[in-house]
């Protein structure tokens, strides 16, 4: 029986989930939304909100805790240098998660996973 257990599976093994979830943090980071199922986005929403959490510490164990989920220093900065200040005052909720409806091909759900509060976009005319 499944009590108690958390997390989502994915229909994958342990490394293939791992590694799915790191590279969809990563480019979450990088690029602050990103388009994915709707089972992967709810599953990254825990480790999205978890990683914030650790950039607002922003001590040198954080960082080499966050460098051991995103394998990359300049993702690091941004987390610890842009992301993470902008949510000072929120105690959670750091992503939303925006339901896009049925992919085109295999009618899979999708969604549009961001952070709450952004960057403000660049409007060209």
């Amino acid at each position: 029986m499944r009590h108690l257990k958390t997390g989502r599976k994915l229909n994958r093994t342990t490394a293939h989930r791992r590694a799915l979830i790191r590279n969809l943090l990563k480019a979450l980071i990088q690029r602050e939304q990103i388009q994915t199922t709707d089972a992967k986005a709810k599953e990254l929403r825990r480790w999205a909100d978890r990683i914030v959490t650790l950039g607002k510490k922003d001590t040198l164990h954080a960082r080499r805790l966050a460098y051991a989920q995103l394998g990359s220093r300049t993702l690091v900065s941004r987390l610890f240098d842009d992301i993470a200040p902008r949510f000072e005052n929120r105690a959670g909720g750091y992503t939303r998660i925006i339901k896009l409806g049925p992919r085109r091909g295999d009618a899979a759900p999708l969604s549009l996973i961001e952070f709450t509060e952004r960057e403000a976009e660049t409007a060209t005319d």
